[in-house]
């Protein structure tokens, strides 16, 4: 008894556990779901490779797009991090992304000074509806292309950036102020019929050249304009340009016309190109009364619709009490309109334009050699330049090897000095020549000296400067060597 009394609970203890067991035990899955018939393929397993690879394959199928995806979020993320820090680093360049957007936008919905486009021909009864539907459907492209600016058409090319940027930097970099100031210069050619002007020929034009002019380039490749307003203060002069209303809207159309073509043929606006000039204005003999008040009218005008085309705007021959004016206002303005100014007096005008211009590359008649139909010499021919000290004799020495015709010019600002040359032979029992006897040079004298000498047998020739003043001088000279051509 006793011992089934142990069995039996024995038995009730198994099965008590066994049902502990199967509570704590979760159900079994349920059957597998007969496959589709388009399911997806499995990855395929590459030849020679290990099969924990295909394994591991099969594993990542689900992964892998969210690995993808953090990854391009990741990129995505550093690339607009990076943008940010470029427009941070370039307010020009931010600027100028926000003005073409500005100004796509005003082209896409017509709010732009565009020129109308041209009538088509009448379309045909058939043609009608496909006309309607067309209507409109100009793109910005196409609109842009229709408005240009000193020949540039907008978005055309690279040269756009150029274009805009100019009157980005005349507004300080605000982007609406320089939409509005781009409008209207864009209006205003419409209306003063711009690309109309450039054909005309304007009566008076050479009489007027004579007060404006562009003559070479500066030292970094700016093309250089002259302004002599004071001619404008002779008779026939004044009475060409101001003598009455018509004359003056004549002056006003020719100096426009000047510039507008200038900046077509001389400047390119292509990034790191030309697209700027350097204005050189001599105040000697200066405009006053009625024609400073037209200049100034004019010169308003131009600034409004050429913006930021002077590189270096260089005063020469300024009176005293202009540079004492200058000197007065100069800490009121900003570094950067300071940095394209330059004034100098009378006597230091010449070497001012030196520091921006090459000699070659200036007028005779500021200090220079550059001349017009000069059969010897050219704006490509270097000129050297000397500092002659007090009391000190300069001598040039011109070596020459060979049967030729050496020519040489020279000149000393403001002379009061004394200049003569002289041809020495190699062979020591040959006879010194005299090129040129010794004579003092006044500064009333001409301003240049041309002289050439033909040699017949090796030797030099030397041209000597003698300085016998208290007072530093400038000598600027060049030679060239021609060959001599046998009958």
């Amino acid at each position: 008894m006793a011992e089934e009394t142990l069995t039996k609970e024995h038995e009730a203890a198994e099965e008590e556990k066994k049902v502990t067991e199967n509570e704590q035990t979760p159900p079994p899955p349920p059957p597998p779901a007969p496959e589709a018939e388009d399911e997806p393929k499995k990855p395929v397993a590459v030849a020679g490779a290990a099969p924990d690879a295909a394994e591991a394959a099969k594993a990542g199928d689900l992964k892998a797009p969210t690995a993808a995806t953090t990854i391009s979020q990741v990129v995505s993320f550093k690339e607009e991090e990076e943008e940010d820090e470029t427009n941070a680093a370039d307010p020009e360049k931010k600027a100028l992304d926000e003005l073409k957007r500005l100004l796509r936008s005003a082209l896409a919905n017509r709010d732009f000074p565009c020129p109308p486009p041209p009538p088509p021909p009448p379309p045909s009864a058939a043609e009608e509806e496909a006309t309607a539907e067309e209507d409109g459907a100009r793109t910005v492209e196409a609109i842009a292309e229709s408005v240009s600016i000193w020949g540039v058409p907008l978005f055309a090319d690279e040269r756009t950036d150029t274009v805009l940027l100019k009157f980005l930097r005349a507004r300080d970099l605000h982007v609406e102020s320089a939409m509005a100031m781009l409008k209207g210069a864009v209006a205003w050619r419409r209306s003063f019929a711009i690309d109309a002007l450039l054909a005309e020929d304007l009566a008076g034009a050479s009489e007027l050249s004579r007060a404006v002019f562009m003559s070479g380039a500066d030292r970094e490749g700016h093309p250089v304009c002259y302004n002599l307003y004071g001619e404008l203060q002779r008779k026939e002069l004044y009475a060409a340009a101001f003598a009455d209303e018509e004359k003056r809207r004549g002056f006003l159309k020719w100096r426009i016309q000047f510039l507008e073509k200038g900046i077509r043929e001389l400047l390119d606006f292509k990034p790191g190109g030309v697209s700027t000039m350097v204005q050189v204005t001599d105040l000697s003999n200066s405009a006053v009364g009625p024609v400073k008040r037209d200049l100034r009218n004019a010169l308003a005008l131009l600034l409004d619709n050429y913006p930021e085309f002077v590189a270096k705007q260089i005063f020469i021959n300024v009176p005293w009490w202009y540079l004492a004016f200058n000197r007065m206002i100069s800490p009121f303005l900003t570094h950067r309109t300071k940095s394209k100014f330059v004034f100098a007096g009378p006597s230091k005008s010449a070497e001012t334009l030196f520091k921006h211009i090459a000699p070659e590359q200036v007028p005779v008649r500021f200090g220079g050699l550059s001349k017009e139909n000069d059969e010897d010499f050219t704006t490509s021919d270097a000129v050297t330049e000397i500092a002659i000290k007090p009391s000190t004799n300069q001598a040039i020495v011109i070596p020459t090897n060979e049967t030729s015709v050496v020519v040489w010019e020279l000149r000393v600002l403001g002379w009061d000095v004394t200049y003569g040359a002289q041809y020495v032979p190699s062979r020591e029992d040959a006879y010194t020549v005299i090129v040129q006897k010794a004579r003092k040079m006044c500064g009333g004298d001409e301003p240049v000296v041309k002289d050439c000498f033909k040699i017949r047998e090796p030797g030099k020739i030397v041209i000597t400067v003698d300085n016998t003043t208290t007072k530093r001088k400038k000598l600027l000279y060049r030679y060239k060597t021609k060959k001599e051509v046998s009958a």
